[in-house]
This record gives structure tokens, C-alpha cells and sequence, in this order.
């Protein structure tokens, strides 16, 4: 009988045994804290109990042969994590997070910036008053904040990497750990 052929039986075997607990606990772990650490920080930051605090969570595919975690949140999350270069000028820990995004370069959509902040004003139900003392209106509100943000840009914040990259640090050797236990688990003292 082929030697190859063993190997895959057994692979296959080792496979059907181990049901990985610890190494779950470890990602369930890991994935609580990030999140947690992230909401923290967007509290801190006076942007908590929004759309994106909200949306801040995560997600183990457990579907295919090998483990996938998978951080979610609001598509503009990123932007608030890593902040935005502005046109004219930019803030120095936007610089120091190294962020990729800038207004002004031609490759985001349109008038994204303009239709996110008037939403934001309308919602928030915000609005300034013009040196008479009347309340200005929705869009000559959004178009200066819209300026002003597309000139000066958005101040990184690391909202995301800071736990992310320090939870990080550790994960590696928990996850080495936790597969030996499990592997012990499964062939060793053979329970599923």
C-alpha cells in the first residue's frame, strides 16, 4: 500500500478527531478584545454609540479546512482609523499612521464627502447660526465643514490598529498553544 496514501487517511482522521476548542477560544478571545478595545477607543474619541461604534464586531468562518477571523465595521471606518491627507495640508498623526487616502487625488467617488456630512448634519440635527443669530441652512453648513475637512483632511485616530496590533503581539504563541492542547485533545486521549 502506498505510504501517501496512509498519510491522507490519517490527515483525513486527525481531521474528523480534533474539534480545534482551544484554538477557538483563543480567536473568540482575541476578536472580543479588539472589539472591545475599538469601541473604547471611539468612545474616548467622543464618536461612540454612532454607526460605526456600532457596526465594530467580528466574525469566525469555521466553514472551509482552516480558520478565518474577519473584522467588520462601516466602510468608512477605515477613514477614521487611518485619517485622511488633506488637499493643502495634513495632520501629523494622519502622516505617522502612513495612511494611503487623500482628497483631492481623484480616485474616491464624487462628492462622497459632501452627501456623507450633510446626511451626518440632518441626522444629528446640528446647525450653526451666522453672525445675525439665524440658523444657517443644511447645505451652507455642509459645504463649509466639507471644505474644511477636504483641505485639512481627517486626523487619524487608530481607533482599530492600536488593539489590533497589540493583541496581536501575543497571539501567535496562544495560538501555538492552544493547537498543541488541541492536538493532545484529539489524538492523544482521543476525544471529540
Amino acid at each position: 500500500m502506498d505510504s501517501r496514501y496512509n498519510y491522507f487517511n490519517l490527515q483525513r482522521y486527525i481531521h474528523l478527531l480534533m474539534q480545534f476548542k482551544n484554538v477557538d477560544e483563543i480567536l473568540n478571545k482575541y476578536g472580543k478584545y479588539v472589539v472591545q478595545q475599538s469601541k473604547s477607543n471611539l468612545t474616548k474619541d467622543k464618536k461612540g454609540g454612532g454607526d460605526l461604534y456600532n457596526s465594530v464586531s467580528y466574525v469566525i468562518d469555521k466553514s472551509q479546512d482552516d480558520f478565518l477571523l474577519e473584522f467588520l465595521m462601516e466602510d468608512y471606518g477605515v477613514f477614521v482609523d487611518k485619517g485622511v491627507k488633506g488637499k493643502t495640508s495634513t495632520y501629523p498623526e494622519t502622516s505617522a499612521a502612513l495612511s494611503r487616502f487623500q482628497y483631492g487625488s481623484g480616485t474616491g467617488p464624487k462628492g462622497g464627502l459632501t452627501k456623507g456630512i450633510n446626511a451626518w448634519l440632518k441626522k444629528k440635527r446640528f446647525q450653526f447660526r451666522d453672525k445675525q443669530g439665524r440658523f444657517m441652512s443644511y447645505e451652507s453648513m455642509t459645504y463649509l465643514i466639507a471644505r474644511s475637512i477636504y483641505n485639512k483632511g481627517l486626523k487619524a485616530n487608530l481607533f482599530f490598529t492600536k488593539p489590533f496590533e497589540a493583541g496581536l503581539k501575543r497571539l501567535p504563541d496562544d495560538l501555538s498553544k492552544a493547537f498543541v492542547l488541541d492536538i493532545e485533545d484529539g489524538i492523544i486521549l482521543g476525544t471529540k
